[in-house]
């Protein structure tokens, strides 16, 4: 064999396959290149970009074009406006859904736009008529009917003053002037009571579009029936001459406001069935007829003849919308239109921090009150959108809060009549608009440090220092307990979680238990696992505090001290792998505001990690891949070796029984003590 392996080596290459390895060459040059290239395009955080201010930026006029990182969404857009087609936008909030559909209402063309104007019908008072204009129109033709009433009334009045005057003449000369005066105010009366009112022949201008330079744009979200809908107003005078014409009382609902256009409604799981059922038949039949909403109404018995709502329908929400969304309404948005997510990050190129080096000066025009960033400060908020991503190579689409720095910033800076907004500004903005959670979450570390709710010197057994996010932008210590006891069954073992614990937190645990289990395998039987999440009010979510918990657990069990300088984060396979979680940037900022020095993290989410610069030298980040990486970084004395060795034995050997399973089926082995 060595033989035929030397005069494979010695073998000359033919021709062709000098000329391509030749090749290959130049292509893994040609790659190494571009690698390159980009490397030193994404050292430059603008992107290229040779500009002094957000004033060098060219904006787009149109909405869609500013979208930021939505390209398919965009594209899904553009197609559906020429189309008229539905759409449901699912995901993040403040990733651009609402200026969606603003641009959606741009794309549509003006010329189709109508009014729709309500007629009292003479026939039958509770069964207005409808009319549809041109847009324009609708408004004319009331002024013109107003105009005519008011002619109509002034004839008639001068006709019962005359009459009037002339009973009192007739009164005078005949010597019964009393009785003339109240003869007339009488017939004054009367006439005025039960002649036909001109102004119950007046339309109402429902729906009014003169004038508007783009389809219309309603935004529904959170409309209860009636708004949404359609209604008729009550009317304290229903009777004795006084009542007002049912036609008047008729009030058109955003779908109608929105014929020709687009309607929109977030989170459109908070309508109820019925709405959305109604809705439904809306979009069927695109008419609507209006009626009262309220059984208790008089505007109950009133009911329009059908009114035009052809309007394209957004929807938005998040993933959770799906769940109270009527079938049928998604359906029909299935069948006759998009569906689409929206990305909450894009990949860091250049070509993305271009845009949003765009965003800034785009929120800095809408604003319209604060000052344009200088090179410094965008630099600073595209740092902030890398954060803000959390996840490495990535920015951040959560484009509403980003916006929100910028504007604070702005704010910083016009109350100091700085011409231009700096970076000094931005990261004075940071620390003034923090969230809620960011200050509770400030507060709790603060309190946990007064009372000695978690540790950050010394060594004990079975508590560590676990990490939680609370919101989306804010860690927190999060002390966990363990304590391993007899069991009080003789048939199984029982492992009780408390801390308000809520279903993935629990499946966690159960996870971890399958690693106990294993290192325990001769007498799990026999024990009780009791473990305490410490101050967690308001409940515990995710499995990002798995690491912590076997830690925890092996360290009562095996009574091997835990060094409480350390905290960590990351989530648990059954086979001891340690996971990626989300927040880790957050979560590492908590440990070293408390006071901790050393932070364990999933080898998986180094490249995530991109925390202050306050906060890199006051602790050390150590990435670990498997739980015995864990325990080597966490626990204290010799001991944690031998543990350590019986983890790594077990997991040696069920790979190679697993492998000798594959040969032979059915061969019984033995466990390791």
């Amino acid at each position: 064999m060595s033989e035929n392996n030397d005069d494979i080596n010695t073998v000359e290459p033919s021709e062709g396959s000098k000329e391509k390895i030749i090749e290959e060459s130049k292509e893994e040059s040609k790659e190494e290149s571009k690698e390159e290239s980009k490397e030193e395009s994404t050292d430059d955080l603008l992107g290229g970009l040779d500009l002094e201010s957000s004033a060098d930026i060219e904006i787009p006029e149109l909405l869609v074009d500013q979208v930021i990182g939505q390209e398919h969404a965009v594209e899904v857009v553009r197609k559906a406006a020429t189309q008229r087609r539905h759409i449901m936008m699912l995901g993040t909030p403040g990733t651009g859904k609402s200026m969606l559909g603003k641009a959606m209402a741009e794309l549509l063309p003006k010329e189709e736009l109508e009014d729709v104007l309500v007629y009292n019908n003479t026939e039958d008072n509770n069964n207005p008529k409808i009319r549809v204009v041109p847009a324009g129109k609708g408004k004319e033709i009331v002024e013109a009917h107003k105009l005519e009433a008011k002619k109509r009334t002034q004839a008639r009045n001068m006709f019962i003053m005359i009459f009037v005057f002339g009973i009192i003449i007739y009164a005078f000369f005949s010597g019964m002037l009393i009785w003339g005066i109240i003869a007339a105010i009488l017939i004054f009366m009367v006439m005025r009571q039960f002649m036909p009112k001109e102004e119950a022949y007046i339309p109402k201008l429902l729906v009014s579009n003169g004038g508007k330079e783009k389809a219309p744009y309603i935004d529904a979200t959170g409309s209860h029936a009636g708004a949404l809908l359609g209604d008729v107003r009550h009317d304290p005078f229903q009777s004795g001459g006084l009542e007002t014409p049912a036609h008047d009382r008729v009030e058109g609902g955003a779908i109608h406001k929105a014929q020709k256009g687009v309607l929109f409604i977030d989170e459109i799981n908070t309508l109820g069935l019925e709405s959305q059922q109604n809705l439904l038949t809306a979009l069927q039949e695109k008419e609507f007829s209006i009626t009262g909403q309220s059984e208790r109404s008089s505007g109950a018995m009133v009911k329009t003849d059908p009114v035009p709502c052809d309007f394209i329908m957004i929807t938005a929400g998040n993933l959770d919308a799906l769940r109270g969304m009527h079938p049928a309404l998604r359906s029909r948005i299935k069948g006759y239109g998009y569906e689409i997510y929206m990305s909450d990050t894009i990949p860091d190129t250049t070509d993305h921090r271009q845009k949003l080096v765009r965003f800034v000066a785009q929120e800095v025009m809408r604003d319209g009150k604060i000052p344009h960033f200088d090179r410094s400060a965008i630099e600073e908020i595209l740092r902030e959108a890398q954060r803000r991503a959390g996840r490495k190579g990535h920015l951040t689409l959560k484009l509403r809060d980003l916006g929100g720095l910028v504007r604070v910033a702005g704010d910083i800076a016009r109350s100091e009549d700085s011409e231009l907004t700096r970076a000094e500004h931005v990261l004075k903005a940071k620390v003034i608009a923090r969230s809620v959670e960011q200050q509770l979450a400030n507060q709790y570390l603060e309190r946990r440090k007064d009372y000695s709710l978690f540790k950050r010197e010394g060594a004990l057994i079975g508590r560590v220092n676990g990490l939680a996010v609370m919101g989306d932008d804010s860690g927190i210590v999060l002390p966990i307990m363990a304590e391993v006891t007899p069991s009080q069954s003789n048939i199984e073992s029982r492992v009780i979680a408390t801390g308000m614990l809520k279903k993935i937190a629990r499946e966690a645990v159960d996870n971890v238990y399958a690693l106990i289990k294993r290192v325990s395998i001769t007498d799990y039987t026999l024990m009780d696992v009791h473990i305490q999440f410490i101050g967690t009010y308001e409940g515990v979510e995710g499995d990002s505090a798995s690491i912590s918990i076997a830690t925890a657990v092996l360290s009562a069990y095996k009574h091997i001290p835990i060094d409480q300088t350390v905290a960590m984060t990351g989530s648990l396979s059954v086979r001891g792998d340690v996971l990626p979680v989300g927040g880790v940037t957050y979560k590492i900022e908590a440990a070293a505001q408390a006071g901790i020095k050393t932070v364990l993290i999933p080898q998986a989410n180094m490249g995530d990690v991109m925390i202050e610069n306050e906060y890199k030298d006051k602790i050390k980040i150590v990435p670990v891949s498997n739980i015995t990486e864990v325990l080597e970084h966490s626990l204290i004395g010799p001991e944690k070796k031998t543990l350590i060795k019986k983890i790594n034995d077990l997991a040696s050997f069920q790979e190679v029984n697993m492998k000798k399973a594959n040969n032979f089926k059915g061969m019984p082995y033995t466990i390791p003590q």
